[in-house]
């Protein structure tokens, strides 16, 4: 399937489908949105990436708020960073002799640690430039501010799988213009949107006809 312009949704959205599909409904279909420190943390390092200017030292050229799209999954986007690093294969670029890789980089604001949701993200920015530059990117890196580390990440047929899907999981719920019950859990303290959602009323399922059909088994106390 090949999706047109009027069917691109963000890459970003992404993330937030696969901490949660209710946040990624609540922020991207009924546009609601509350900061925390860590989103304002986060926005301020992807804003400080961003007005950065772009860069070319010996066998690195560094773009930054390069925009990305790909038909296939029917997501655009802006990467953080791309490296195009030289190399004996690759794509050529105006101006640069040789070849290049591209190495995309997406910038967060915490520790190192191995977050899915980033990957995920990664990789369709990998998937679009692959798309748009007619070539192949075998890896790419995530950058934590926190840490000041960067933790690579292998494009996988694995994880370009779970990406797939993840797309089409993304269209399917922005289609549906559903919003999904709150599942409760611990992951729920740390999202900017938890007063908001309040999944800890939204997410308890009662189930009615079981509390009465326990209620009529207790035998009524006699009066004293």
């Amino acid at each position: 399937m090949v999706y047109s312009e009027d069917d691109l949704l963000s890459i970003s959205a992404l993330q937030h489908l696969m901490f949660c599909e209710r946040r990624c409904a609540l922020v991207h279909i009924e546009h609601i949105w509350q900061e925390n420190i860590f989103t304002a943390e986060g926005r301020n390092a992807h804003d400080k990436v961003h007005s950065a200017d772009s860069e070319s030292r010996n066998d690195l050229r560094i773009v930054r708020s390069l925009r990305l799209v790909s038909y296939k999954l029917g997501l655009s986007g802006v990467a953080d960073v791309v490296e195009f690093r030289k190399s004996d294969k690759g794509i050529t670029l105006d101006g640069a002799k040789g070849y290049w890789q591209a190495f995309p980089v997406e910038y967060k604001r915490g520790i190192l640690k191995h977050e899915t949701s980033f990957e995920v993200q990664l990789c369709a920015q990998a998937i679009c430039l692959e798309e748009m530059l007619k070539c192949s990117i075998e890896d790419g890196a995530i950058y934590y501010g926190k840490s000041r580390r960067r933790q690579d990440v292998q494009f996988t047929p694995g994880l370009r799988g779970m990406t797939e899907d993840a797309a089409l999981k993304l269209h399917e719920l922005f289609n549906s213009r559903i919003t999904p019950k709150a599942e409760y859990g611990k992951k729920c303290k740390s999202c900017s949107l938890y007063e908001l959602c309040m999944p800890e009323v939204t997410g308890v399922e009662k189930d009615i006809e079981h509390y009465l059909s326990k209620a009529k088994t207790i035998e009524p106390e006699e009066p004293l």
